[in-house]
């Protein structure tokens, strides 16, 4: 729904019907009660709403200067409610983007007047909020934009700066009216009551943050964030990206930044080694292993097609949170590194409008009982779960077995013979589009095993795992593994440049404006491919990482090892008359780097198995390929998606 309305300050009637409600309420009881607003309504002013900056001490040295880090936060709130005695919670995104790369699908920056207070504050958040009774805080996280203190890729000085303004907000710190002197100012405004928002990096920080357990956060909002910065980098030891974190922290710390950070970029590059091996650094920055601390509810989305943060944050940022009983919410869509606003815009604010009303606000809207999970089953339609992975979904073990020529092999429930193999040579110029596309054919550089076509659909809902057993002719190799949905259909196309919308020229706005914040933005549309397979979940991992998951080690060629793959969390319905399948095999170019050979792997089959997630479970399964026809190959390759990009750094998807 748009909202292009400019409101300029509470109406006399609005006031006096709030009084009549409440007046109600009192005399009459809960049956007058219901009548009350189960909903924010922007009735202040954001035309005259407060625009200011303080600075607060994040009582970390991050550049070693000799004195605490300050970090600036951009605050835009109604004047109003300060006015009446009354206090308001806080929306929060800390960010390292403001300056150097922007926000938001228009890549939007903060702008200021001629005396410093902040004139745009990128995306709707301000416009739509800040007339609903809300302060909107963006923060420049330490080293970017107008803070002090150096980037340090979600560890301490990235937490702790965000963590510090939210404990400000609680009246819990110091802040004050300038970078450097200045006098104290408190948050005197603000009840104490925090929600955290954001994509990306943005989205990191409020897991992190979350993960220390500060108290007055209560509820985030993560959209394809980061829950371990080490599987970002690496999976089991294989990389994933050509450079480590002192490359991404030299794109974001600002020009000040670079010149007193280069201890901080030397910490990085040292304690983040190529070799794929875990250190400190990686458990400093993991925040999956302090979820047991997190004391928010979370509302946490991420694109299953998102090829540069990549689903398994989600999955295991999710499960963790399950086992430790926090409240949480879940949207799943087909696209990429996307935000929700621009792929299902009026259902996205109008839920975040609930979501933050409940949990901030305390309206009872009901926002705590709605089904679980929203998930995108084709571009613009969805459907609900009451939780989520779906009920009923059970891990079931499905075996690989040979067929009728070499790499063209049958997945079923049967264990393969003793002594059957499939051999595929690494081709690092091959990705995971170049195998699924001859999923039907013989070809040197991957094994695959498919089902027959199914006599009814097979849901696969959450993370699944594949164990291999593998002879390399190396001393080192990486392995990969993708399942893929073969069949006709039309999906949003994840791997082009709006990896699954297309932005448009026409402009809706999404709150109240002023002539240098609008809160008007461009429409989107989904951009579609008809394709003939669907890869819709990936893993990866190094060989030399099979004793030892955190470090790797030399491989004796002729050997045999076992190791075990992590696919990335999904929902996806193969439909009947579709085939599911399971492809193994080296490189999968563009998604991870290729090892320093290029080895032929030859697979024991009888001690190769993926577990998947199926709904229904091994029953579900049983029934989908009962009596199902035979398939042979197919004389030419399936159409799909282009091939996965090299993405060398975050904020090429931002």
């Amino acid at each position: 729904m748009t909202n292009p309305a400019r409101i300029l300050r509470i109406p006399f009637t609005v006031l006096v019907l709030t009084a009549v409600v409440a007046l109600l309420s009192a005399l009459t009881g809960p049956a007058a009660a219901q009548a009350a607003p189960r909903e924010s309504r922007p009735v202040y002013s954001y035309d005259h709403a407060i625009r200011e900056t303080v600075w607060v001490d994040t009582r970390l040295d991050g550049d070693a200067d000799g004195r605490t880090d300050r970090v600036a936060v951009d605050i835009v709130r109604p004047a109003e409610p300060a006015r009446q005695g009354h206090r308001i919670p806080v929306i929060m995104d800390a960010s390292p983007y403001y300056s150097c790369c922007g926000r938001g699908n228009e890549s939007q920056k903060k702008t200021y007047d001629d005396h410093g207070r902040p004139v745009q504050f990128p995306l709707y958040y301000d416009n739509y909020f800040v007339p609903r009774g809300y302060a909107t805080v963006l923060v420049d996280l330490a080293g970017t934009n107008r803070s002090d203190g150096c980037i340090d890729i979600g560890g301490r000085s990235d937490i702790g700066s965000a963590k510090a303004v939210v404990e400000w907000l609680g009246g819990r710190g110091r802040a004050y009216t300038s970078r450097t002197g200045g006098r104290s100012v408190t948050a005197g405004w603000s009840n104490g009551s925090t929600g955290m928002i954001g994509k990306s990096w943005d989205a990191t920080i409020a897991n992190g943050v979350a993960a220390t357990g500060v108290k007055g956060l209560k509820t985030i909002v993560p959209i394809a964030g980061i829950s371990s910065w080490y599987d970002y980098y690496f999976a089991k030891g294989a990389p994933l990206y050509d450079s480590g974190p002192d490359t991404l922290a030299d794109l974001v710390n600002s020009p000040d930044a670079h010149k007193r950070c280069a201890a901080v970029q030397k910490k990085l590059a040292d304690g983040a080694p190529r070799s794929g091996d875990w250190t400190r650094l990686w458990t400093e920055r993991d925040y999956v292993r302090h979820a047991d601390k997190v004391r928010a509810s979370v509302f946490l989305v991420h694109g299953m097609q998102d090829l540069n943060v990549r689903t398994r944050h989600a999955g295991q940022w999710w499960d963790a949170l399950a086992r430790h009983g926090v409240e949480r919410k879940i949207w799943l869509s087909q696209t990429g590194h996307v935000d929700p606003f621009d792929y299902r815009r009026g259902d996205w604010v109008t839920t975040l409008h609930h979501w933050f009303d409940h949990y901030l606000m305390g309206y009872d809207n009901g926002i705590d009982r709605a089904p679980m999970a929203d998930i995108e089953r084709s571009p613009g339609t969805w459907s609900t779960d009451r939780q989520w992975p779906a009920p009923g979904t059970r891990t079931t073990t499905l075996r690989p077995r040979g067929g009728t020529a070499p790499g063209v092999g049958v997945l079923g429930t049967t264990r393969a013979p003793h002594g059957a193999t499939a051999a595929f040579t690494d081709d690092p110029k091959l990705s995971e589009a170049d195998w699924a596309a001859r999923i039907d054919e013989s070809t040197p550089a991957k094994a695959g095993f498919r089902t027959a076509p199914l006599r009814a659909p097979l849901r696969l809902s959450g993370s699944g795992t594949v164990t291999v057993t593998a002879t390399p002719s190396t001393s080192t190799a990486h392995l990969s593994a993708v399942l893929v949905d073969i069949g006709p259909d039309t999906i949003r196309d994840y791997a082009a440049d709006g990896e699954g919308i297309t932005t448009l020229g026409k402009r809706t706005c999404w709150g109240a404006g002023t002539p240098g914040d609008t809160g008007c933005f461009k429409e989107t549309a989904a951009d579609t491919r008809k394709v003939g397979y669907t890869v819709f979940s990936r893993g990866w991992a190094d060989l030399g990482n099979w004793a030892d998951a955190r470090k790797g080690r030399p491989l004796t060629p002729g050997k045999r090892y076992t190791l075990t793959l992590d696919l990335a969390a999904s929902d996806h319905i193969v439909p009947a008359g579709h085939r599911l399948a399971l492809i193994v095999a080296g490189t999968d170019a563009g998604l991870i780097d290729p090892p320093a050979a290029t080895p032929k792997l030859t697979l024991d089959l009888s001690r190769t198995s993926v577990r998947l997630p199926l709904t229904g479970g091994a029953p579900a399964f049983a029934r989908a390929t009962a009596d199902a026809p035979r398939h042979d190959a197919g004389p030419a390759p399936l159409d799909g998606i282009a091939p996965p990009r090299s993405i060398s750094r975050l904020p090429a998807g931002d």
